[in-house]
């Protein structure tokens, strides 16, 4: 916890058992308090075609990278000020665990998605795992978090894996729905629990997913 206060970190949060209540007195101890629960969800891979273009990081050239990466930044800190997964970003590209889909209106970024692709990576074997994705807040996230998915699914079925796999908390309303309604399932579930206790971005209108285990 002194790590985090010297590093100035706004923001911490952890993933884990809802149904125990040994892990949420532990975690509070520290800090730490539950809030909504978060569905890891899984569906079918299937043949589809995105309808906005989008691109994999690995096809930006060596010294657009930066601006790409600045691009990613100004989606995610509109949707949390100080958010950044530019070294996820980075490290799935160095490490070839798969790959990050970037979807865009015109010149202008409107979601991304770090996606890990089969063995050896956190996805395993035969799995698409959108560890990270992100939509640019505004009247038309919920179609470009659409086209995202769609991205997502088109890229893993080019991989020829058979399944897609995402974590999404079920305070951001909207988005919850969303999956369910294309076809995304329930696997696991679990508790996020916050430090300090405020909502970060698990909240209504955010377009945004992830896994905190």
């Amino acid at each position: 916890m002194e790590l985090f206060d010297q590093w100035g970190t706004k923001h911490a949060g952890l993933f884990t058992f809802p149904h125990s209540q040994k892990h949420i007195g532990l975690y509070q101890r520290f800090g730490f308090w539950p809030r909504f629960l978060t569905a890891i969800t899984s569906k079918p891979v299937k043949q589809i075609t995105s309808a906005m273009r989008w691109a994999r990081f690995s096809e930006v050239s060596t010294g657009e990278r930066d601006d790409v990466l600045s691009a990613c930044r100004e989606v995610t800190d509109a949707l949390y000020e100080g958010l950044d997964v530019a070294s996820e970003i980075r490290a799935v590209a160095a490490q070839n665990l798969g790959d990050t889909v970037l979807l865009w209106d015109d010149d202008r970024l409107m979601a991304l998605a770090v996606c890990h692709v089969g063995p050896g990576t956190e996805a395993g074997g035969d799995v698409c795992y959108i560890k990270f994705g992100a939509v640019r807040p505004g009247s038309t996230a919920e179609q470009h978090f659409s086209n995202l998915l769609d991205a997502c699914e088109e890229m893993a079925f080019a991989q020829h894996v058979s399944r897609l796999r995402a974590g999404v908390n079920t305070a951001r309303h909207e988005a919850y729905r969303h999956m369910l309604a294309r076809g995304f399932r329930t696997d696991i579930q679990g508790v996020v629990m916050s430090r300090p206790n405020e909502a970060g971005y698990n909240r209504p209108g955010v377009y945004l997913l992830d896994d905190w285990r």
